[in-house]
């Protein structure tokens, strides 16, 4: 993998819990190019990868900008960042920008719904839209404006009637009515969603309606309970896994992941949260059934790949990757 070092331009306490992050080259040259949408994600104190989306500009190979939530209860990639980092330092990310979470462009229309730190990357859709002189409106959900990133940024971008604050005060039930935003959808109309799983899981029951192809979301974390997670892993099995292009074949122990037996055989994967949400460590699944337990694959996907991270092989079955 193609390592890019960073140095940390500028940071500003955008609200109480939320710092941007200019980043540009460390060695004072461009950056890679890149789309709305686009995240990328940084070493964190030399042991995990985490995702952050960009909200700049799309295609800004000057600087990134990147906004990120301290998280108490994370598993302190946040906490490094907002605590550790300052402005001269560098940071290291292993490829150049991802995109999991693209426009449509040929779409008719476009509907954006963020929470919180969800804003990052509709921001960056919003300056594309804004280009292609499109169809677009963003609805933002926070507490209040205090806690509203990039608050001015998003009006100047999405313009004054391109976007409606939802400030529900902490209270979800006085914030944003999603039977209304999302009851009727509009000839060629896609949705983007980005923020706290709740919000999404949320907007995705109600747009349950809206036709295949046109609902697009991120996740920042897991949507799921920790009794989710442990009800999941309740009977774990080993299992057998073979790397069809570099002929490895290893045994997965129950209480370990396949991500970490590719490390462990020095099998280079992207990766970054390992809870199954960013969908950076997506291998292709060439046989074997596969018990997917990941939130970022649709069906379609599943037929043919596999979150390595997280999923496993169901009861019984081998599995043969694509790596």
């Amino acid at each position: 993998m193609s390592q890019i070092k960073l140095k940390v331009a500028d940071i500003q306490q955008l609200t109480n819990t939320i710092k941007s992050f200019d980043l540009v080259s460390a060695d004072g040259g461009h950056l890679p190019s890149w789309e709305a949408g686009s995240h990328i994600d940084i070493e964190i104190d030399g042991h995990m990868r985490r995702s952050y989306s960009l909200a700049n500009q799309p295609g800004d190979t000057d600087h990134w900008v990147t906004a990120i939530l301290r998280e108490e209860g994370g598993t302190g990639g946040s906490k490094f960042m907002h605590d550790k980092v300052s402005v001269g330092d560098e940071l290291t990310i292993a490829e150049p920008p991802t995109n999991h979470f693209s426009l449509e462009e040929k779409a008719a229309s476009h509907l954006l719904i963020g929470g919180g730190i969800g804003i990052t990357p509709l921001l960056s859709m919003g300056y594309r839209l804004k280009d292609m002189e499109a169809d677009f409106h963003l609805h933002y959900c926070t507490k209040s404006k205090e806690d509203t990133a990039f608050y001015d940024k998003v009006l100047e971008v999405f313009g004054s009637n391109g976007v409606t604050f939802h400030h529900d005060g902490g209270d979800p039930s006085q914030g944003i009515k999603l039977d209304d935003v999302l009851s009727a959808q509009k000839e060629g109309q896609h949705l983007y969603l980005c923020g706290p799983g709740g919000l999404i899981n949320a907007a995705r029951d109600v747009a349950s309606h809206w036709q295949d192809g046109t609902v697009h979301f991120e996740l920042f974390a897991s949507a799921k309970s920790e009794d989710e997670k442990t009800e999941a892993a309740e009977g774990d099995q080993p299992f057998e896994v073979e790397l069809k292009k570099s002929g490895i074949t290893f045994t997965v122990p129950a209480d370990k992941s396949i991500i970490e037996l590719l490390r462990a055989n020095e099998v280079d994967v992207m990766y970054a949260c390992e809870e199954g949400w960013c969908g950076n460590c997506k291998v292709g699944l060439i046989s074997g059934k596969a018990d997917h337990r990941d939130e970022f694959l649709d069906d379609t996907d599943r037929e043919n790949f596999i979150q390595v991270c997280i999923s496993r092989a169901m009861p019984g079955e081998n599995l043969v990757l694509d790596i």
